[in-house]
């Protein structure tokens, strides 16, 4: 087994729970803005300190009243907005713990992650997820309350712990130790039933403080600005509530974005201006399309091609430069990138609020031509990797000296190893405490204090991650050849026209491939044709599109042998949803579910 640990001291041990820190900061910087919260007006409300602390608190007496107790569960089911960061830090305050649901969960979602985790009372955000869980109520009888956020909940419940003395919570909050559980997070499902995870106080405190230690530098220098993100992550999954809680840590302003439509994200960055982003690849492949789509429609297709072409080359030089392989940028390479600089790359920066110097990204793989050209357009980007059972992020690309198209080098206090079959195997302060339910699951995945991640990868000489792949996912073609689909699906979907694909192959002759469009570039590519008056999905026999799309199909072929390459492809009608369920609410690919489903599709591409 190759190991590879980073001996960079992370922050002192937590010895309570994750409440404390925000009245520790209320103490100390009473008025530090903390969060800021949208008006109806579309402006931002600073909250500080102080001011978070004692909603905090006046929430915390009235859930109380309500019945919550320490140790009890209780489920939120919203989308990411203020209120949800506020119900945290009140029922970690008085010891509960808080279960994560996707307000997109089906009704028997919600109630087998209710019905596990013995929850008390669910908060939900509108009258539709009311009765999402009202229609399941009569399996949960540990139920006895459902919370409604824009029937003012949060009003109701605050005043009616008025008369509960600030000494209780406090007691309570006191009596909550760093391994207690603070939260049950449900895995995304891609192969099977989720599992909830229990992560307690300590391993999000050490994610958080991790966050801060490797990466905190470099997100405080903002040019004299107080460092603030806006937070559009789903709280639902680790990753979002991770970046709450080393924001809150850190003493960063935080703002809070329930839809992540183009048409509700691109105002919202350019109104609260973030100095720092955590994103999904999926943000940043949109941000890339649009500008590429919004440069063609004006007649400055080729100018935009050519201003990535040198970010991506000046990055790439950067970057063999910080890693002693090379002498950095050339003169001339530096002259268009500076002319570049005037006039291409801070508008794509714009988009962002025109203020982000750097941004995390994880949750899945990004192109690492997509992170060298955001890199060479003037965005420092740290690519990461985690799961929920490590608590978010267990790696990450090091400030100064990242290395796009890899996950990085663990994060301070953590270590990482590759097993003799290839599985990345993890271990540190952020490894999950076990699985809700599941003793043998957790037997079978941690081991002498390392978690088995079931993906696959490799160590590089410097001890950067590659992901190659998930053991789950691994083809077996009917001449026995072994075959991780990830790579190639991830090069296929680099085309601007392509959506998703899904590899194919097991016990078959050779290996297939079923492949959704983008609607929205479908449409710009049939308007640059001059079809612009065909319906999109009428085309998907169309020859000319059929060699396009044979073109990303031949490029991703050239990473791969002979017997591992594509050789028959198909376009489907639609993309794969989470409607259809072929997607988890994190939206990474349910790969048995789209198979059944689309098995006649798939037995096409085998027929001779």
């Amino acid at each position: 087994m190759r190991e590879f640990t980073n001996p960079a001291p992370a922050a002192p041990e937590a010895t309570g729970g994750l409440a404390d820190s925000l009245y520790d900061t209320a103490d100390r910087t009473p008025g530090l803005v903390q969060l800021s919260r949208r008006t109806a007006d579309g402006r931002w409300q600073d909250v500080t300190a102080r001011e978070f602390r004692d909603q905090v608190l006046a929430l915390a007496k009235g859930l109380l009243t309500h019945g919550v107790r320490y140790g009890d569960r209780v489920a939120l089911m919203s989308r990411t907005r203020y209120e949800w960061t506020l119900f945290d830090y009140a029922l970690w305050s008085i010891g509960a713990i808080t279960v994560p649901v996707y307000p997109t969960a089906a009704p028997e979602q919600v109630r087998w992650i209710l019905a596990e985790t013995q929850a008390v009372a669910c908060l939900v955000e509108d009258e539709d997820a009311a009765m999402t869980v009202g229609a399941v109520c009569d399996a949960l009888p540990d139920l006895t309350g459902i919370w409604q956020l824009d029937r003012d909940c949060v009003t109701v419940i605050t005043e009616d712990g008025r008369g509960v003395p600030d000494s209780l919570v406090h007691r309570q909050r006191l009596g909550v130790t760093a391994g207690n559980v603070a939260t049950v997070v449900y895995t995304s499902g891609t192969t099977g039933r989720p599992k909830g995870c229990l992560i307690t106080h300590a391993n999000l405190a050490a994610e958080g403080d991790a966050l801060l230690a490797g990466w905190g530098d470099v997100l405080r220098d903002t040019g004299g600005t107080q460092p603030g993100t806006l937070l559009f992550l789903p709280l639902a999954h680790v990753y979002g509530r991770a970046v709450q809680i080393a924001a809150i840590r850190g003493g960063f302003r935080i703002g809070h974005v329930p839809d992540v439509s183009t048409d509700a994200l691109l105002p919202a960055l350019e109104s609260f201006r973030p100095t720092f982003l955590h994103a999904v690849p999926y943000v940043f492949e949109k941000i890339h399309q649009q500008a590429r789509r919004a440069a063609e429609d004006t007649g400055r297709g080729e100018l935009f091609e050519q201003a990535r072409q040198v970010a991506v080359e000046w990055a790439a030089a950067r970057e063999q430069k910080a890693f002693g392989r090379g002498p950095g940028p050339s003169a001339g390479l530096r002259l268009r990138h500076l002319a570049y600089e005037r006039t291409v790359y801070p508008r794509l920066r714009a988009v962002l609020g025109g203020r982000v110097r750097s941004v995390m990204c994880g949750g899945s793989s990004l192109r690492r031509e997509l992170g060298l050209f955001f890199t060479g357009a003037g965005l420092q980007l740290y690519e990461g990797y985690g799961l929920t059972e490590t608590s978010a992020a267990i790696t990450a690309n090091p400030a100064g000296r990242q290395k796009l198209g890899t996950v990085g080098q663990p994060v301070p206090g953590a270590s990482v190893a590759i097993a003799d079959d290839g599985e990345v195997w993890v271990r540190g302060g952020t490894v999950f405490a076990g699985y809700l339910n599941h003793p043998q699951c957790t037997a079978d995945s941690l081991v002498d204090g390392w978690f088995a991640t079931g993906d696959l990868g490799r160590l590089d000489e410097d001890g950067y991650l590659t992901i190659t792949g998930r053991k789950k996912d691994l083809i077996v073609t009917s001449s026995g050849k072994n075959l991780a689909p990830a790579a190639l699906e991830e090069r296929i979907e680099a085309h601007p026209l392509v959506s998703q694909c899904l590899v194919v192959g097991d016990d078959r002759p050779y290996v297939g491939a079923l492949i959704t469009l983008d609607p929205a570039a479908l449409s710009h590519w049939l308007k640059t044709r001059g079809r612009e008056q065909l319906d999109p999905w009428a085309v998907l026999a169309d020859e000319e599109l059929h060699v396009e799309i044979q073109r990303a199909v031949a490029a991703a072929n050239t990473a791969v042998s002979r017997a591992e390459s594509i050789r028959a492809f198909r376009l489907l009608p639609r993309e794969f949803s989470q409607e259809q369920g072929l997607l988890t609410p994190s939206l990474k690919l349910r790969r048995a579910a789209v198979a059944e489903y689309y098995a006649a599709d798939i037995e096409e591409l085998y027929l001779s």
